[in-house]
């Protein structure tokens, strides 16, 4: 367990501007409160430091150029990319619409490729200044290193994981910023030390993230010990992912769990071309699949398999169409997507149970539904969107769990659009929030 510093009237006694001073009060002061503590009973486990509601991504991926251009003063006087054209009122306007916190993904990769001290200092600085600006504007805000899973990048999630040496320098990253972030308010900033480890989802295999995630910890807790960490499972932060980890392992009671869920994952991926699979093919599927009739659904899915035929490399074509298939068989009816939809939350409701962690302290870290894909015409109606959003947002109040929805930007944005930054009316209805 790892117990907070005690407050004396609503401050901290630890002090990072009087380290003389702390070295001289604090040994006499801890004996005092600890005998305080001793002689009121025995000690009950600590609450999170932060606590959440309802929240936003910020955007990720939409414009950050190429790593050769990571030094430039307009790189790094716009970091992260979200602060590019946002104005103090677009930041209001997401706290009026009844968001008490923001989910702030930083790409690590910044800091890490090719990135001399300099750059990472600056980094840090930046990101300081830009939680400044969200606390300014009423808002909590979860620090979120959100790696990219890619292949082809020289470093992304995929490589940190299978790199001894890039993970134990990924460490460095997380305990650097972590002290920065230190210096904040543990009650309006939290650390989401990794997104989604794209590791563990084959059950056959000895699970690999359970060990990689306990050095994180270790590490992130060192940095920044009173502030509220966010972790996961892996296999994408899954709630299969959470299922196999065991938080008495790590011991931390200052410590939110997160999981995401897109299911189902071929209504809320229409048209994504960086899936590698069928998704790219995949247009006009309602929701709820019965909204339109039974028929009208039968007729979109037999025009997304005429596409796959007439599109789709040959080579790949029955592969594709199997995928497709297998998919769509389980979103045939309202009840099937229904069923699909709330898994993840009674998997993670029942890890919760079993290791006696409260509601609030289990996150629906990320949930959404494609928005329109960026080389493509077909836009989703904010309507059906809206209706998945409140089915989404109903299952995890349902279970008393806080929730962030991913994003306000980019292919999954809850906004008109990308320039002007206002939100759909029609996407807050249905996140039961205030349009403005």
């Amino acid at each position: 367990m790892v117990l907070p510093f005690c407050r004396l009237g609503g401050h901290f006694v630890q002090s990072h501007d009087q380290k003389d001073a702390k070295e001289l009060i604090l040994p006499s002061l801890r004996a005092l409160l600890c005998f305080s503590c001793l002689m009121a009973g025995p000690v009950t486990a600590s609450a999170t430091t932060f606590t959440m509601k309802h929240g936003l991504s910020l955007d990720l991926w939409t414009t950050w150029p190429g790593p050769e251009r990571w030094d430039e003063e307009a790189v790094l006087a716009n970091f992260p990319e979200w602060r590019q054209g946002v104005s103090a009122d677009n930041l209001q306007d997401i706290r009026k619409a009844g968001f008490d916190f923001v989910r702030m993904p930083i790409d690590p990769a910044i800091f890490l490729e090719d990135a001399s001290d300099k750059r990472v200092t600056r980094l840090i600085a930046e990101t300081l200044r830009s939680v400044d600006m969200l606390h300014e504007a009423g808002l909590k805000v979860i620090v979120d290193l959100h790696s990219i899973p890619s292949d082809v990048r020289k470093v992304g999630t995929n490589q940190v994981l299978a790199d001894k040496d890039l993970f134990s320098r990924y460490l460095d990253v997380v305990r650097r910023l972590g002290q920065a972030l230190a210096r904040t308010d543990p009650a309006t900033t939290a650390f989401e030390p990794f997104n989604e480890p794209v590791v563990d989802c084959d059950p056959t295999l000895f699970p690999k993230w359970p060990s990689m995630l306990e050095q994180l910890h270790s590490v992130a807790r060192k940095a920044i010990p009173n502030h509220t960490l966010i972790l996961s499972g892996g296999c994408w932060s899954s709630a299969h992912g959470l299922e196999k980890i065991d938080p008495e392992r790590i011991a931390d009671d200052n410590v939110i769990w997160t999981f995401h869920s897109y299911e189902p994952y071929v209504l809320t991926h229409q048209g994504a071309d960086w899936t590698g699979d069928s998704m790219s093919y995949v247009e006009g599927l309602p929701y709820p699949p019965d909204l339109m009739g039974e028929k009208a659904f039968e007729e979109r899915l037999a025009a997304v398999r005429q596409t796959i035929e007439a599109k789709a490399p040959e080579e790949r074509r029955e592969e594709l169409l199997t995928g497709f298939n297998e998919m769509a068989g389980g979103v045939m009816s309202y009840e099937q997507v229904l069923t699909m939809l709330n898994e993840p939350f009674d998997k993670a409701e029942a890890w919760g149970k079993e290791y006696e962690i409260p509601p609030e302290r289990i996150f629906l870290g990320e949930f959404g539904m494609i928005r329109q894909e960026y080389r493509k015409e077909f836009r989703m109606p904010s309507t059906w969107r809206a209706a998945y959003l409140k089915d989404m947002t109903g299952a995890a109040e349902k279970r008393g769990f806080p929730w962030s929805v991913w994003s306000w930007g980019g292919a999954f944005g809850i906004t008109l659009d990308d320039d002007k930054r206002v939100l759909d009316p029609v996407i807050l209805k249905g996140l039961g929030l205030k349009p403005q």
